[in-house]
């Protein structure tokens, strides 16, 4: 085998990676104690399917993954099938199908999702999806909660500066369905209010036809971003459409309620209010919210509320809830700060060295040992004992563990 054939062997697709030892380390002893955090929290613990068929897995939400999603056919049964972009759709359907019985549902899950395409800020197209889901309740009080309960993971991992870009979907949603837009012109006006293109909004909306105040309203939710003030400011300038438009008025309200239960209970927690941010806003129905770092061009956690999903699997349900990727947040955080947060040690004179015997009192001693958390490594050949700052010796017929 030539050289050149030998390098393309180890080689990695794009966007796919994997970790050495001590980095994965670090990974696994994250992802137990975010496992264990949701727990304290009253979530259950969901593992859906890595691959499942792909009508079922593209149906309601699932649908905005379909670019994103990897297809098969299954050759037992010779129907597509498609390995998950995203899992919320997936827990959609077992809270749906699965859990028909339950009022409202607190479900959580960590797992692997891989992408067909990378999103062009973060190359990784094998994220590490950890998130949770409130079903059945509607309210900002399960918007707070999720909230709440993301900030609590970027903690767990020592990322405590966080800023909360806060936005609501159902603003520009009202609007839309105020006037008749083709799905065309929605997505038109739902790119140019993404960038805040004010001349541009101008322009198309004049294009279009829309009324004076239709525009006026779209260009001043480009303007009203910034702190929790900006509520007030809105609940003044966005008085002429709220009137007569129910929609507006609760959207309003609900971030006012979000903000100040956030304020009380997360203290020192920066709000940024974003009403031209309606992110997702075909998949997203009510409060959206992404967390970011001072200086970090790109999100590390979002979320929102989605309202009616699993009514394509015959049970629709209020729901909200929050997801991060965990190879990301290990990157924004680093394996090191990381490792030193959770009291990980790197010592490599920890283990016990152990002789090859054939004993079975020592293979017993072996097994308690290893029971209490210590390291036993056998002395095989070629074994680097410089790991070891014990080991195992038989004095006057028992096996005792002493220094080296």
């Amino acid at each position: 085998m030539g050289s050149v054939q030998r390098q393309t062997l180890w080689r990695l697709p794009d966007g796919m990676d994997e970790m050495l030892p001590r980095q994965a380390r670090v990974f696994e002893e994250l992802r137990r104690s975010i496992y264990n955090l949701h727990i304290t929290w009253g979530y259950q613990p969901v593992e859906p399917p890595f691959i499942e068929f792909l009508e079922s897995l593209l149906s309601g939400t699932g649908r905005d993954f379909e670019q994103q999603t990897f297809k098969v056919t299954d050759p037992l049964s010779g129907r597509m099938m498609g390995v998950r972009a995203d899992m919320t759709p997936q827990v959609a359907r077992i809270d749906a199908h699965r859990m028909a019985d339950s009022e409202i549902a607190k479900l959580f899950y960590i797992g692997t999702v891989v992408r067909a395409r990378n999103n062009g800020v973060d190359k990784n197209r094998a994220p590490l999806q950890v998130g949770a889901e409130i079903f059945g309740h509607q309210g900002p009080q399960s918007d707070v909660e999720v909230i709440r309960l993301m900030m609590s993971v970027l903690q767990r991992a020592g990322i405590d500066d966080i800023y909360l870009d806060l936005g609501h979907a159902g603003i520009f949603r009202s609007v839309c369905e105020s006037i008749d837009l083709s799905a065309y012109d929605r997505a038109e006006l739902f790119s140019l209010l993404q960038r805040k293109a004010v001349p541009d909004i101008e322009a198309y909306g004049s294009g279009l036809g829309l009324q004076q105040e239709v525009q006026q309203c779209l260009v001043r939710l480009c303007r009203l971003n910034g702190d929790t003030s900006v509520l007030n400011r809105a609940a003044v300038e966005l008085a002429p459409f709220a009137e007569g438009n129910p929609f507006m008025t609760q959207a309003l309200a609900e971030l006012q309620q979000i903000s100040s239960d956030l304020r009380q209970t997360v203290p020192g927690i920066n709000i940024h209010v974003d009403l031209a941010e309606v992110r997702g806003y075909q998949y997203h129905t009510g409060a959206v919210f992404a967390a970011y770092t001072p200086g970090g061009g790109s999100e590390i956690a979002r979320g929102g509320r989605y309202d009616g999903i699993g009514e394509s699997f015959g049970r629709s349900r209020p729901a909200t809830g929050y997801s991060i990727d965990l190879k990301l947040l290990l990157r924004q955080a680093g394996y090191e700060q990381i490792a030193e947060r959770l009291g990980l040690q790197y010592d490599q004179r920890r283990a016990i060295l152990c002789p090859e015997n054939s004993c079975t009192e020592l293979h017993k001693k072996v097994e308690q040992l290893r029971a209490s958390g210590e390291v036993v490594l056998y002395d095989l050949a070629g074994l680097n004992q410089s790991l070891c700052d014990r080991a195992m010796v038989k004095k006057d017929g028992a096996w005792l563990v002493e220094s080296l």
